[in-house]
């Protein structure tokens, strides 16, 4: 590996740099959008019997709305049960909007690796093409300049495309997953409104 980092040269240094962050963020974004730690199960109905028990004291809120985003959702139609129903509304959009926010940090960093890594690629592509031209005069070229021109170029071409794919399969992915829990919860509190609205939790 350090002797393709070697041929590659200096502007392989960039790539290898984008492909840690992009690492690092795959990790992290695996971690935190785990199912559980979103939308650990069964707990609409908890919030629900909590309701209907009357149970939902503030600390009681306070511990759901710290214990998941879904828990925050749901803790605030519990927390504005007795408001009117457009109060509640905006109350449970204003912290919708800050799920969603929060479910996405750092997916548009991967998305703008998926972008830059190929122009670091071309990049590196350019710095390989100046050595090669480098290594012409006219009495005749440097054959290892020259190879080491070829590399250059090659080896970021190719580092270039192979951090850029997955980075934009993997930026796909968390998107997709992100609107699935956003959905779900977006479905769960709608359905713990109504039953607040119709007076269906006492």
């Amino acid at each position: 590996m350090l002797d393709i980092i070697e041929a590659a040269g200096w502007p392989i240094w960039l790539l290898v740099a984008t492909s840690v962050a992009t690492l690092a963020i795959i990790i992290e974004r695996f971690v935190a959008l785990r199912e559980s730690r979103i939308m650990p199960p069964g707990l609409p109905e908890q919030v629900l019997e909590l309701m209907r028990r009357q149970q939902d004291q503030a600390d009681t809120i306070l511990r759901l709305a710290r214990q998941c985003p879904m828990g925050r959702i749901l803790a605030e139609v519990a927390a504005h049960r007795n408001e009117p129903d457009a109060w509640r509304l905006d109350a449970i959009e204003d912290v919708g909007k800050d799920v969603a926010w929060r479910l996405n940090r750092y997916l548009p960093a991967l998305a703008t690796i998926a972008v830059v890594a190929p122009l670091l690629g071309l990049f590196g592509t350019v710095v390989g093409m100046i050595e090669i031209f480098g290594a012409y005069n006219p009495s005749g070229s440097d054959p290892a300049q020259l190879a080491h021109g070829i590399s250059i170029a090659l080896y970021n071409t190719g580092f270039g495309i192979l951090i850029a794919i997955p980075a934009l399969i993997f930026h796909r992915y968390f998107r997709s997953r992100v609107d699935y829990f956003l959905h779900t919860m977006e479905r769960e509190a709608g359905v713990l409104n109504r039953l607040v609205s119709h007076r269906a939790v006492t």
